[in-house]
């Protein structure tokens, strides 16, 4: 509504009323995003490993590889920290 303020959003205090006592949305989204970061992990492991492997030793494996690692810890440093990392 164009007349009405904008504000924060809120989530629906009926979910929150299921969650035992000191557990918030908060933690709930910071340990999912820990989880995201754990199963990032794994996979880029495997896919490194397979990449070195089968790559049939391409010096371009190396700095895709250096790069997808600096970008992606980037990204995830964000993601749970909320800060901007320059």
């Amino acid at each position: 509504m164009p007349n009405q303020p904008l504000q924060a959003f809120s989530p629906p205090t009926a979910l929150l009323s299921h969650l035992p006592g000191g557990l918030s949305s908060g933690v709930i989204v910071v340990w999912a995003l820990y989880a995201v970061f754990a199963f990032w992990a794994v996979y880029t492991l495997v896919a490194v490993y397979h990449w070195l492997k089968y790559s049939h030793a391409s010096w371009v494996a190396f700095p895709a590889i250096a790069a997808h690692l600096f970008i992606s810890f980037a990204l995830v440093a964000y993601a749970l920290s909320g800060a901007l990392i320059l």
